[in-house]
Formats: structure tokens, sequence, C-alpha cells
């Protein structure tokens, strides 16, 4: 059975960091792009990072140079180091493997009070 499992989430003050855990297991997570989506309330959700399995990465220009997207093959994890961060960033985040029509985890909150 495959699971992701974020962790990180929680509040912070504006310009304060955070790093988002997404642990996979029953799947090999360096076969499969991966990314972190968010979705703030009354918003649709929409894809803030992305990392191919040779490593290459893409961010939404609102995070650009402000988040990293990174993945640890050995730990079968991926990770979203956030920094700068702003209160349009509240939204609940979501770890993803294999595109939109593949697996999700269950999401983790995360809340920048200003």
């Amino acid at each position: 059975q495959v699971q992701l499992v974020e962790s990180g989430g929680g509040l912070v003050q504006v310009g304060g960091s955070l790093r988002l855990s997404c642990a996979a297991s029953g799947i090999r997570a360096s076969f499969y792009a991966a990314g972190w989506y968010r979705q703030a309330p009354g918003k649709e959700r929409e894809l803030v990072a992305t990392i191919t399995p040779r490593g290459s990465t893409d961010y939404t220009d609102s995070v650009k140079g402000r988040f990293t997207i990174s993945r640890d093959n050995a730990e079968n994890t991926v990770y979203l180091q956030m920094s700068s961060l702003k209160p349009e960033d509240t939204a609940i985040y979501y770890c993803n493997l294999g595109g939109v029509h593949g697996y999700w985890g269950q999401g983790t909150q995360v809340t920048v009070s200003s």
C-alpha cells in the first residue's frame, strides 16, 4: 500500500521558515516526479514546486527564490524548504508523486501570521 505522509507544517510569523517533509512508503519515490501543491481557503489547488527523478526543479513564480524542493532517495523522502514566508503562503500543502493522477499525501497546514 502506497502512503505519503507529510510533516513539518505549523504556525510561523512573517519572514520565518519551515521545512516540510513527505515520507513515502510502499513505493520507490525516486522513480517518480515529485511535487508540492497547496490549497488556500476558497482557492483552487496550485502547483508550488516540482522535482524530476534526475533532480531538475521548477517553481511557481510566487515562491521562486524563497522555496526549495529536494529529495533524499536513500530516505525515500521529498522536502520543501520554505523561507521568507508571507501571509499569502498560508494553505494546506500536499505532497504528490507521479502527477495529478498519481499519489497524494493527506496534507499539512501552514499558517503564516502577520
